[in-house]
């Protein structure tokens, strides 16, 4: 996938988890989380909905990469070319 379309399955995503999100407002290098005030639970539907959506499972100590727009396509990139998840 193209970071394009990773970058507009992330914001599908996050659509389907908080719809009210205008993605054009959205900075693809500031925290998610605040953009978007997402919650613990709203956070765990989102890697949820990434793996329903691209087949990728993030393992919890994985979460921080995905903090950013940019580093949820850096990481989903990284892990669709087959790149195993960071370990501890």
């Amino acid at each position: 996938m193209t970071d394009n379309e990773l970058m507009r399955a992330v914001l599908a995503v996050l659509h389907e988890v908080a719809p009210e999100v205008d993605a054009e407002t959205l900075d693809p290098r500031a925290s998610l989380r605040e953009q978007v005030d997402l919650d613990s639970m709203d956070f765990l539907n989102f890697v949820i909905g990434l793996k329903t959506r691209l087949g990728v499972v993030v393992p919890e100590a994985d979460y921080p990469a995905l903090a950013t727009l940019d580093g949820c396509v850096g990481y989903l990139k990284a892990r669709l070319a087959g790149a195993p998840a960071p370990g501890p």
